[in-house]
């Protein structure tokens, strides 16, 4: 049976896929890391790591090994976590991905929140695109991923948190509405590629050319604040999560509801993720119920989830 410590060595190596940099990850000097891991492979009978590649890579049993290894992994903590509990000094550390669009807004309100509630958790929250989330939870780095659904994945948990309709930042008009059709005609202004509220924003407003609209501009970064203020300069368009009017109150006449031919709004479904097996679900849950609370109040039934992919 592998120790803990093998499997700790061995997952930071099939991450890093560097020696050094592994055994940096676990405070320990590379000859160590090295040693524990060719003993856990002599134990298993077969090679875990294809040392001939560069960088180094895992071997097909290696690929098969590294998902039982993640669950054993899991099950550890547990353990950890039952022992401090037991003895009184127990801080559950909850590691957050969330995407910038909804973070934004989300985090500024409840931080305090979930400080003041939950003095047992210790949340270390990160700023994430949508498919980095994806990666890092199947990694185990984070344990709750926060974006835009839906998704269907049968190794995570989906967790519905609130719908959100998706407006338009459109100053000088008088009506909360604008047509569709009126949109188009505007010049749309695009979070940087990568972000799925440019792609929903691509496939909802059917932007042929996206390249083309933007002829002198190019941002990265995702900072929707510069790409309302680049409106305001320049005149056309950008769109803006609904929630994200808390942050920008001063200007909450600008934002249009979109209608679209068929009478109905984008949106987007905001949803939280979470590996199967977990063994900070209940704090998980805690800070899941304590979002639906705060944000989920849209009932409209003519909203338009758009895919975030």
């Amino acid at each position: 049976m592998l120790s803990s410590q093998q499997i700790q060595y061995i997952l930071a190596l099939s991450e890093t896929q560097h020696f050094s940099r592994a055994a940096e990850n676990c405070f320990v000097t590379q000859p160590t890391l090295s040693m524990q891991i060719k003993k856990a492979e002599d134990l298993l009978g077969f090679p875990i790591f294809d040392r001939n590649r560069v960088p180094l890579e895992l071997t097909n049993a290696g690929k098969e090994l590294i998902p039982i290894l993640r669950e054993i992994a899991t099950d550890y903590q547990q353990i950890e976590k039952l022992k401090k509990q037991k003895e009184g000094n127990f801080h559950e550390e909850i590691k957050i991905g969330i995407i910038p669009t909804v973070s934004a807004y989300l985090i500024p309100k409840l931080y305090s929140e979930w400080k003041n509630n939950f003095p047992e958790i210790k949340l270390i929250i990160e700023e994430l695109k949508s498919e980095d989330i994806i990666e890092n939870l199947q990694q185990k780095k984070i344990d709750l991923g926060i974006m835009a659904g839906p998704i269907v994945d049968l190794n995570f948990k989906s967790i519905p948190l609130f719908a959100e309709e998706i407006k338009a930042y459109v100053p000088n008009i008088k009506s909360d509405e604008i047509s569709l059709e009126t949109l188009r005609n505007l010049q749309p202004w695009l979070l940087n590629k990568g972000n799925c509220l440019r792609t929903q924003m691509i496939h909802f407003c059917e932007l042929q050319n996206e390249t083309n609209s933007q002829v002198h501009w190019n941002y990265e970064g995702g900072n929707i604040e510069m790409l309302i203020r680049m409106v305001d300069l320049n005149q056309g368009y950008t769109l803006v999560p609904d929630f994200y009017k808390q942050i920008t109150a001063e200007k909450t006449d600008h934002f249009k509801s979109i209608i679209s031919n068929q009478n109905q709004k984008p949106a987007r479904s905001i949803i939280g993720i979470v590996p199967h097996k977990n063994s900070k679900l209940k704090s998980i849950e805690q800070l899941v119920r304590s979002i639906q609370l705060n944000f989920n109040e849209n009932n409209d039934k003519n909203l338009l989830i758009l895919d975030w992919n």
